[in-house]
């Protein structure tokens, strides 16, 4: 063989080893996990989780901050609302009484001229007839704010509205435990009683 051809040939041998030999890592890479693309496919998939899971989280949190703010909200709402209600409490305590004192001035007004004029009158009956108009007015004012005189005339004792503070011999059989003079009025409130009556009851 001519020495040529035979060096030829062992370099031929040599390209084909180192050939052989590059294409070794590749068969191993394919034998063990698939290649370069596999290995990005499996990179691609926890990066997509990720992202995933991120977006969820910005999601809570938006409905987190949502929630958040309606809460602080609601309670400056509730306290703008309990400080006003109070408020208004205060002011009815103070100042409830305030239509029931208007509406009795001018009863003081007449009060007022009536003591003026008992000074020159010199008719008692005059006098007397004044103040029963003066006292009439006051009661129906009284009435129209709710107030009435508890009935004692021959009413049977009920110590729900009546108080006895004596007791004396019935004048008849029929008037036995029922009242016989009344000492001092007694008044209700809207049917509550803000003064029992003080009565003498028969026996």
């Amino acid at each position: 063989m001519d020495p040529k051809e035979k060096k030829i040939t062992d370099e031929e041998m040599q390209a084909q080893q180192v050939a052989q030999e590059g294409n070794e890592p590749n068969k191993k890479e394919e034998s063990q996990g698939g290649g370069p693309e596999k290995d990005a496919q499996e990179k691609d998939v926890p990066v997509s989780e990720e992202e995933k899971l991120a977006e969820e989280l910005t999601a809570v949190q938006e409905e987190r901050d949502t929630l958040k703010d309606k809460y602080l909200r609601l309670s400056a709402e509730f306290d703008n609302y309990r400080k006003r209600t109070m408020k208004e409490k205060a002011e009815l305590v103070l100042n409830g009484s305030e239509k029931s004192i208007s509406s009795i001035l001018p009863v003081v007004d007449d009060l007022e001229r009536a003591l003026k004029n008992m000074e020159t009158a010199q008719d008692v009956e005059a006098v007397r007839s004044g103040v029963e108009l003066i006292y009439n007015k006051f009661m129906s004012i009284l009435g129209q704010n709710g107030v009435k005189v508890i009935e004692t005339k021959d009413q049977l004792l009920n110590t729900d509205f009546h108080e006895a503070i004596a007791v004396i011999p019935a004048p008849a059989e029929e008037q036995k435990g029922r009242i016989l003079d009344c000492v001092q009025t007694g008044y209700t409130l809207n049917d509550k009683v803000i003064r029992h009556a003080k009565v003498v009851v028969g026996e």
